[in-house]
């Protein structure tokens, strides 16, 4: 979807929210903030925020926000992604339609349902093969969108389908082949006009309790390694096609506890990076810019961030104007 940054006046704003919630029948709100609504707990606020409790509501609110030339972003569970401190112009969609359908060891979801739940859920029906998505702090929506993976597994190995809501309005189901799935990436990443309304799960049978064991063993992992509890946006950057992960080369550089402002390289986590209180945005780019560059000049490898920055960052760098925002080790 698209970020841009043209600002429109408050009262077409004003305008476009009542006719939203007249032809829609939800409440848009004018300079929604984000950053309640991503799991790094940073950035500004949303031209125009609605919220889309199903699936009819996200086609109706995509599509009017096309009709209106309003720029359209989606977002999730927030948690693969940095919204800027200039906040996002148009329409942000929060999605959380929620439906499931279980059939035939097939598992429908729509494209707001946790991942987390999607695991749990599937594991009571004693279907196995979305253990991983309790890892994925992310929606399925996202998950197809980035082909989410962890713990060995990710969405390709178990998709077998997603409703897509087309540039031109109509929907299709498009199968796995056609959603050019590959590490961390699929057609939408590259077709940003294109809306995974849902997704549909091939999996198979297995004792409950089995699948209960592996999802407890992933839990046990998840508090051992990660920095579960505080602010971040889970994994920062993608592992290198080749050596060692992204991880490794951040810790060998020592730079666990490394920040700039409130931002932070996790002490528990080095492909993480947690913010506190009074965080902005701005602090948590410039720490990721800064580890690129150490780690090229250490290692020559260039690190490419997983996290999505989204939202106006025009004029990047800006200046660090806030004492704050300078670096410190």
């Amino acid at each position: 979807m698209s970020d841009a940054t043209a600002t429109r006046d408050p009262g077409e704003l004003t305008a476009l929210g009542a006719e939203i919630a007249r032809r829609v029948g939800v409440k848009a709100e004018r300079d929604g903030a984000l950053a309640r609504h991503t799991t790094m707990r940073v950035g500004g606020t949303a031209d125009l925020l609605v919220t889309a409790h199903n699936a009819f509501e996200l086609r109706a609110l995509v599509r009017f926000g096309r009709s209106r030339g309003l720029p359209v972003l989606l977002l999730g569970r927030g948690s693969n992604v940095i919204v800027s401190d200039h906040g996002v112009r148009g329409l942000v969609i929060h999605v959380r339609a929620e439906g499931t359908r279980l059939e035939d060891g097939r598992y429908r979801a729509e494209a707001g349902v946790p991942m987390a739940r999607a695991a749990t859920e599937t594991q009571k029906a004693g279907l196995t093969g979305l253990e991983f998505g309790l890892a994925i702090p992310g929606s399925v929506g996202g998950a197809v969108w980035a082909n989410a993976g962890a713990h060995g597994s990710d969405v390709e190995q178990v998709i077998d389908s997603a409703d897509v809501l087309l540039a031109d309005g109509s929907e299709q189901r498009l199968s796995r082949d056609a959603l050019d799935l590959a590490y961390r990436d699929s057609r939408f990443k590259h077709a940003r006009d294109e809306v995974v309304l849902g997704a549909t799960f091939v999996l198979e049978p297995a004792p409950p309790d089995v699948i209960k064991a592996r999802l407890d063993e992933i839990r046990r992992w998840r508090q051992e390694h990660q920095p579960l509890g505080l602010p971040s946006a889970g994994s920062v950057f993608r592992n290198p096609s080749d050596g060692p992960s992204a991880g490794e080369l951040i810790d060998r550089a020592g730079l666990k506890g490394h920040r700039i402002g409130r931002a932070r390289i996790s002490e528990k986590h080095a492909n993480f990076i947690v913010t506190e209180a009074g965080a902005k945005a701005a602090d948590v780019r410039r720490l990721i810019e800064d580890v690129q560059a150490r780690i090229e000049a250490r290692d020559g490898v260039k690190l490419r961030p997983e996290v999505e920055l989204i939202g106006d960052w025009d004029g990047w760098p800006w200046p660090a104007d806030e004492p704050s925002q300078g670096a410190t080790e």
